[in-house]
C-alpha cells in the first residue's frame, strides 16, 4: 500500500468557502452562497475570495449579510449541511462583533418605531386638512 501524497492530505483539511458556508448556515443554498463571495460580501483572511477558495481550521472570514457583519474564525469543517445547533459549532464570533450586530438591531428597532411607514397616498380627507393645516399658519 503506498502511502497518501502530501498534497491529497492537505486537501483532505481543506474544503470549499461556498460550501462551508452552506453547510454553516449563513445561506440556504449554496447558490445564495457563491453570489454572496462574488460580489465581495466574504473575505477570508482580510482577502477579497472566489467561491471555489480553500478555507481551512483557524482561517478567519469577515461576512456581510444586509447592515449586518460577522466576524468569524472556522473552528471545523463539515461535509453535510446540519441542524443549526450543529452549525454553531463550526465557527467562533469574536465578541466585539456580536456586540455591534446587537447594538445595530437595537437601533433599527429604535429607527422603525421613531419613523413609521406612511400609509401611501393621502386621501381626498387628508389633503384636505393639509390645505387647513398650511392656511391657517
Amino acid at each position: 500500500m503506498s502511502p497518501v501524497p502530501k498534497q491529497n492530505q492537505d486537501e483532505s483539511v481543506k474544503m470549499r468557502l461556498d460550501k462551508w458556508l452552506w453547510c454553516a448556515r449563513f445561506y440556504k443554498t449554496r447558490n445564495l452562497a457563491i453570489e454572496a463571495i462574488k460580489t465581495g460580501k466574504i473575505s477570508v483572511n482580510q482577502v477579497r475570495a472566489k467561491p471555489s477558495r480553500k478555507v481551512q481550521v483557524g482561517d478567519y472570514l469577515i461576512i456581510r449579510r444586509g447592515a449586518f457583519t460577522f466576524n468569524v474564525e472556522l473552528l471545523a469543517l463539515s461535509s453535510a449541511r446540519k441542524s443549526a445547533k450543529d452549525a454553531m459549532l463550526l465557527y467562533r464570533e469574536n465578541q466585539d462583533s456580536i456586540d455591534k450586530r446587537e447594538e445595530l438591531a437595537r437601533q433599527m428597532k429604535l429607527d422603525v418605531a421613531r419613523y413609521p411607514r406612511s400609509r401611501g397616498r393621502p386621501t381626498k380627507r387628508d389633503r384636505r386638512d393639509l390645505i387647513r393645516f398650511k392656511n391657517k399658519s
